[in-house]
């Protein structure tokens, strides 16, 4: 696993976005603290020889949000996996865990007298979710230490190559403001199969 101290992270040395802290629940020292960025970048990098030949690996953000974390329910990030100075594997995904809940529900507006009423209506996911588990995107998911994890992409290590496999979580396009991210790291281990025979 990649410490955040093993991340390079835009504004990460500048107090003013970024604080570094120690937790009780963490294996490093340290964890990088999100203060607030209108553009998040936070890049890792791997050698290839690290990892074992001809095998899958997956990459997770590993993570948490403060109760006052905002700016992540409706701005996707896009987080890439592939070797450095390829174009690798993107995909957009949502950094707050509570999206897909929220998402659940419909918010209906009724209008009785003078006074607006609103109520949440049905169980049915939206289309923006569906989509999003058809495409392969995942929802962050809690371990078993109270960390998320969100999965970055897939890379299959062919062996004896001498390359960098890089990870890359942004969003840098919408301009809004963000803050109350908290990142342990990034893990990258091989993927479980469970359809494999031994």
């Amino acid at each position: 696993m990649l410490s955040a101290r093993d991340l390079m992270i835009v504004w990460g040395d500048t107090p003013r976005y970024w604080r570094w802290t120690s937790e009780l629940k963490s294996r490093f020292a340290d964890v990088a603290e999100l203060i607030g960025v209108c553009w998040l970048e936070i890049r890792g990098k791997i050698n290839t020889l690290m990892l074992s030949p001809d095998t899958l690996y997956v990459a997770y953000l590993v993570y948490r949000t403060t109760a006052g974390a905002y700016g992540f329910d409706h701005q996707p990030v896009e987080v890439t996996v592939g070797l450095a100075g390829t174009e690798g594997c993107k995909k957009s995904v949502y950094l707050d865990a509570e999206r897909e809940r929220q998402q659940r529900y419909q918010i209906v507006v009724r209008r009785v007298g003078l006074f607006r009423h609103s109520h949440a209506m049905g169980l049915q996911a939206p289309v923006s979710t569906r989509e999003n588990k058809k495409s392969g995107h995942h929802n962050p998911q809690e371990r078993e230490d109270g960390w998320l994890k969100l999965e970055l992409g897939e890379f299959f290590n062919k062996g004896g190559e001498d390359g960098e496999l890089e990870m890359s979580i942004a969003e840098v396009n919408g301009g809004d403001w963000k803050g109350g991210l908290i990142v342990l790291g990034i893990e990258i281990r091989p993927k479980e199969d469970k359809y494999r025979t031994k």
